[in-house]
Order: C-alpha cells, then structure tokens, then sequence
C-alpha cells in the first residue's frame, strides 16, 4: 500500500455558518473535528455520554493490541501540540482508560465547546423533507434531532452529517438466526447475560463469575479474551470453569495462528485460551447454534441456566452466560435519508465489498475515503466502525483516514479527498484486544516486527465504543 507526501492546510477558524455535525465523541468522531476545524469548518460533536469517549471508558480494563503511534491522528496530533500536550510512548500498547486520559479527553477539551454531552441524537432529515420528497431537496441543510439529558429536545440545522457513533451498544443477539434466543431478553434470564468481557481485577465481576459456571458463545478475540480472563480467576476461587459455545464444527482454527501468528501478541492470546481448554479450566461444545435460554428454580435459590439449540442440544448448568457475538450498526436516526447500504454487511456499497470478511482480513483491506462512503444523499457521511456494519477488525488508523478524506470532500477539496494518506502493514493493524502481559509475547513482538498486538490484559473487539452519540468498539479498536 502506498501513500503520497501530503499537504495540510493551516488551521483557519470556521466562518460563521451553519455547522458539520459529527455523531459521537469516540476517537474517530473526534478526529474528525479536528479534520474539518483544521479545513476552516465549523464542526459540533454531539454525544451521549456525559464524557469524551464514552464507551472507551467502559471496557477501560482492555489493553490494546495497537501502539499509540497507531491511536493518535495526526490532525487531532496538530491540533493538540498547540495546547502543550506531551504525546504518549509510541512504541507503548496503552489500555482503554490510558488511550481516553492520555487523548481522547485531552482532545475533546481542546476542541472546547464545539463538543456537547448529555445529548442524543434521535433523528436527522432534510428540513421540511422525508425521504420521499424529491424537490429542493439538496438546497436544504439538515435538521438534527436532539434529546438532552434532562429530556429535553430541540433541534439542530447542519450543513452535513458525519455519524461516528459506533456499534458498541448494539451486540449481536446469542441467537443462532440473528434474533434474540428465545427468553434472551426476559428480566430473570437476562440479568445473568452479559456482552462484554470480564474484569478479573473487578470485585463485581470477581463475585459475578467467581466460583460460577459460565457460557462464553462467540470464536473472536473478545471470546479468546473472556476464556484466559475466567481461567485465571479459576487459579484463584475455587469452582470457577468455563463452557466454550461455538457455532462452528471445529475449534482447531478458532485459536487462530499461535506461534505461527505475524502478529505475536494475537498468536500469544490463541495460545493462552488452548492453554486454558487443555488445563481443564474449559469446556468446549462445537456446532452449537443457540435457540433458547431456559431458566429453572435450583434449591439452593440460585438460578440455573440452560442453552437449547437449534437442533435440540442443551448445555446445563450455567450461572451466566457471557455473549460475544459481534456487533451490528443502528441506522435508525437517519431512517428519513437515503442511504446506500449492503444488503449483507449493512455497510456503504461503496466499501462494503473491499471488507466482506467471507473475502478480505485486516491486511487486505485498503484505506478508503469519502468517495466508498457516500450516500445518495449528499454530504451524508457513516464513518469509523459503524461504517463496517456487521463486519469485524475495525482499525483506528483506518477511521482516521475515514474523517481525513470526508473533511476535504466537505471542504470542496476533491483532490485531498481521493488521495491517499495512510500506509498500512500488510499484516493489518488488527484491532482488539488481548490478555498479553507475557513477557515472552513482548518480546517476540519486539523481535519479529510489524504486528499490533502488545502486552497486556483484558479486551476489546471493534471502536468501537460507541452511543447514539457514542464514541467508539468494540470493541476492535485498534
């Protein structure tokens, strides 16, 4: 992958007009205001949360398998070296609660108060116009439906729309078919289901799966992570075992590609999770594509969890069930828009076949711009990981030149648009997490180069943390 030399235009204050509203404040949304303030835009991130990067925040614990020289854009870099900010070790692998304390929150405080909290975005159309309407339709700015959080509303007028509010607070469901299993969101049962990955450094967690029988369904990263993270609490409470629920037949390749992996770290958590199965401290059921989840009374006054299958399978004896599925995006705010989405991966047309996982991984995917994420509606703009869709390995660098080339479309710079700015190992830059604290994963990643993953615990799959306002993933955040 090759890149050019690029010029960037000196910061310029916006002119007075209406604003280029980015949707969420995760690390691409804001990326992308400083991306447009740098091209003399007026740009207003509105998010959910009551905090820069909000769903960062919440899987804090995760470590990264990418160094903060691949978490820092360079316009959000440009913007921040004016207000003194010292930049982190770029050789480091931060976690989720480094990368908002060391940046994120730095950034949104230099974009001041072009950043909003408590607000979520409920709805966007053209003024005066539903999707139907065709006439005058691109003379009108758009109208931003916003709900504070003391319930108010109000609206806000836009000159164009970027949504980076992310996928993280849309898991995908245990069900086998897509939907949720049957009794999945029933009060009793869901109480017992969680869609993210433990902290073994949280007593809550410690006394939730402590000493517990716990399902992890999924065969990513974020379910790799969930296993060596309840192993390790087998060492230490008594009791604690884990069942491995895939949808797959065979579990040899779900480890991926161990010390054989070019990313050592990644390689190092399939290692760590075989370990973990070979230890006894692990289960695994394959071919298990789950329809219900069954609750009875225990004697003891517990609860005891049952995964039925498709096919009639059960697994028994669960305390909790813990869902790492994968994500997908919500259009549902821009239902009054015309958007050009892959009927598959809910993804823009124009990308989504240069990331469809059934054809590409992470080093095959090529940066991309403004021109495979547009719509036929004009200066509509779905970037970072909500503009994946249901496809995973999501990468902040590839989310940066996202907001970079969307900005200069915006700012009528075709030329800066179509270029490309980003060179990519070929390896990939794969997102996601891992429980790399080894020093001998450290060390093989030193040694053998490339590669994204580093030191460290707990996980994260996607950026993609995210809100309707959200910021950011699963999420594999790289």
């Amino acid at each position: 992958m090759t890149s050019t030399t690029p010029t960037h235009p000196a910061p310029t204050e916006p002119a007075a007009a209406e604003p280029v509203v980015v949707i969420g404040a995760g690390p691409v949304g804001l990326a992308a205001a400083a991306h447009l303030l740098e091209r003399g835009l007026a740009p207003l991130v509105l998010e959910r949360g009551s905090r820069a990067a909000a769903s960062v925040a919440s899987w804090g614990h995760v470590r990264l398998f990418s160094r903060w020289s691949e978490l820092v854009d360079p316009a959000a870099r440009r913007l921040l070296s004016r207000s003194g900010w010292t930049e982190p070790d770029a050789e480091r692998y931060p976690t989720g609660d480094e990368w908002v304390e060391s940046y994120l929150q730095p950034l949104a405080d230099a974009l001041g108060d072009r950043v909003r909290f408590g607000r979520t975005v409920t709805g966007i159309a053209r003024r005066g116009r539903d999707r139907v309407v065709d006439s005058g339709r691109e003379d009108q700015p758009f109208t931003i439906h916003v709900r504070h959080a003391d319930g108010r509303t109000d609206r806000v007028t836009a000159r164009a729309v970027v949504d980076a509010s992310g996928t993280w607070t849309s898991p995908n469901p245990l069900g086998g078919d897509g939907y949720p299993a049957d009794g999945e969101q029933e009060p009793a049962v869901s109480a017992h289901i969680s869609y993210r990955v433990p902290d073994a450094a949280s007593p809550d967690d410690v006394a939730r799966f402590g000493g517990r029988r716990t399902a992890v369904v999924g065969s990513g990263h974020s379910a790799l992570t969930a296993l060596v993270v309840l192993a390790g609490l087998a060492e230490q409470v008594p009791g604690t075992t884990a069942v491995w629920v895939l949808r797959r037949g065979r579990v040899d390749n779900a480890y991926g590609g161990g010390e054989a992996d070019q990313l050592p770290a990644r390689g190092a958590l399939g290692v760590r999770a075989r370990d973990a199965v070979s230890a006894g401290h692990v289960e695994v059921v394959t071919g298990f594509r789950t329809r219900a989840v069954e609750l009875a009374s225990r004697p003891d006054g517990g609860g005891a969890l049952t995964l039925v299958g498709e096919d009639g399978s059960r697994v028994d004896g669960l305390d909790e069930v813990v869902g790492l599925t994968g994500f997908r995006p919500d259009h549902s705010i821009m239902s009054e828009l015309r958007l050009r989405l892959d009927d598959r991966l809910e993804a823009p047309v124009g990308l989504a076949p240069l990331i469809d996982p059934n054809v590409h991984s992470c080093g095959t995917v090529y940066p991309h711009g403004a021109a495979e994420l547009g719509h036929d509606e004009k200066d509509v703009y779905v970037v970072g990981m909500k503009s994946y869709g249901r496809a995973p390995t999501f990468l902040a660098l590839t989310g940066y030149e996202q907001v970079r080339s969307v900005a200069a479309a915006l700012a009528g710079d075709r030329e800066a648009a179509a270029r490309v700015e980003l060179t990519l190992p070929e390896t990939g830059v794969c997102g996601g997490a891992g429980l790399f604290d080894d020093s001998d994963a450290t060390k093989a990643d030193g040694e053998q180069g490339g590669g994204c993953c580093a030191p460290t615990a707990p996980q994260l799959v996607s950026i993609g943390a995210p809100s309707s306002s959200g910021g950011g993933r699963r999420p594999t955040a790289c």
